[in-house]
């Protein structure tokens, strides 16, 4: 029978992983609220103009 506790102890996590956890993470990524903030701004300015 397998012991995990053992198995878990043996495990070690890839480096690449890792590497591009970190690059995901640290990405200034526009999601889609900043994409409609942006357009309502957009809006409301040249509403004005």
């Amino acid at each position: 029978m397998i012991d995990f506790e053992e198995e878990l102890k043996k495990f070690h996590p890839s480096l690449e992983i890792e590497d591009v956890e970190d690059a995901i993470y640290n990405q200034d990524v526009t999601d889609l609220a900043d994409v409609l903030v942006k357009l309502v701004k957009e809006s409301k300015e040249s509403e004005e103009e």
